[in-house]
């Protein structure tokens, strides 16, 4: 059985044509039978152009304007606006036949379509143009019948310009009507607007006079707290010179025996220094041969009892120590308070005064 005869390279080719031949027939097809478009926004602004549109469309005189409104050629800008108004307003195609447009001396015949897109949808909303070129009106006849014929043209001809006069009406109505309609509710968006302006206007206004009246109330409540913090500062130096003028040496401790404040007396006792404030007592050095202070300092905490007792220093004086708790003005009880008075001193007056008084008796016995 003979073998099947191999396809030559011309017919492989006819068979399935390379893909680069697709898009240039597109493009032939389109470009010589396709009709011209122009996609444009609700207001007429062009976005794209497909085909030659220059028969319809030239640019108008003056600063560029790239609107089909303003660059539709002599006959077709009436037809052009009509009809998409209409196309806008009845949301599906609106078509105008048969228009004339002067183009370099000639009248030539065009059929006009508007349809605003819905799908898909990066295009919804915006409308296509189409221009379709149509053949011109048949040829009159001579005599009575292209009398006839002339008179029945004419008359179907005003006929159109008057149903395309009313329509122009009409859509120019409704778009005054919609104008009207999109200002009204603009109007009543500002007011809204302003009224919501009025109210955040009062309410910060509200707000300064509340602001106005705290910042008083804090002006007065800080010079209340200023003139509090002169009285305690004034007392507090009273009670310094006071505690300086009595020749007492006085510490005060805290609940943990921590040292809250001490006089200047007590610093030749114990070896105080500004910064000893907050340290507790048991750290810091002392001339006092008297190890069992601390103790008892925690028995006052707890017994409320206080303490009095005779201790001898290093350097060889003799002080009257006494330990009591320290209460609050509330009656609480915050720590304890020592203090040391110096007895040397009238230990001597006491000694010089027995000897004078032994002295005195010798003398009276003689």
């Amino acid at each position: 059985m003979p073998s099947a005869p191999v396809p030559s390279k011309a017919l492989r080719l006819q068979a399935s044509p390379p893909d680069s031949l697709q898009p240039q027939a597109e493009r032939w097809l389109l470009h010589n039978y396709a009709p011209a478009a122009v996609l444009v926004n609700e207001q007429g602004d062009i976005l794209f152009v497909s085909g030659r549109t220059g028969r319809y469309l030239e640019p108008a005189a003056g600063k560029a304007n790239w609107n089909i409104f303003a660059m539709a050629r002599e006959g077709l800008r009436a037809d052009l606006s009509r009809t998409f108004q209409k196309a806008r307003h009845q949301k599906e195609p609106s078509i105008a036949h048969r228009i004339g447009i002067e183009v370099n001396g000639n009248t030539i015949f065009v059929d006009l379509t508007v349809n605003f897109l819905e799908a898909p949808e990066a295009l919804r909303g915006l409308a296509m143009v189409i221009f379709t070129d149509v053949p011109a009106p048949a040829p009159e006849v001579k005599g009575r019948r292209a009398e006839s014929t002339k008179s029945s043209e004419r008359e179907k001809e005003l006929v159109q310009l008057l149903q395309q006069a009313r329509e122009e009406v009409q859509g120019t109505r409704e778009g005054m009507q919609t104008s009207q309609e999109e200002l009204k509710s603009m109007n009543e968006e500002l007011q809204s607007t302003n009224e919501e302006l009025q109210s955040t206007n009062e309410e910060l206004t509200t707000s300064k006079e509340e602001m106005q009246s705290l910042n008083e109330e804090l002006q007065t409540v800080n010079a209340e707290l200023q003139a509090k913090v002169d009285e305690l500062t004034a007392t507090s130096s009273d009670m310094k010179n006071l505690l300086n003028s009595t020749e007492i040496a006085t510490v005060f401790l805290d609940n943990q025996l921590r040292v809250r404040r001490f006089t200047e007396q007590a610093t030749r006792i114990i070896n105080f220094i500004p910064g000893d404030v907050g340290r507790p007592v048991t750290d810091l050095a002392t001339s006092l041969i008297y190890p069992e202070m601390p103790d008892d300092a925690r028995d006052v905490l707890r017994t409320l009892v206080s303490v009095e007792k005779s201790v001898a220093t290093q350097d060889g004086r003799l002080l009257a120590m006494r330990l009591m708790p320290y209460r609050t003005l509330d009656d609480r009880i915050d720590g304890v308070v020592i203090t040391f008075t110096d007895l040397s001193l009238a230990r001597k007056f006491e000694t010089e005064l027995r000897a004078r008084q032994k002295h005195d008796s010798r003398q009276r016995k003689k």
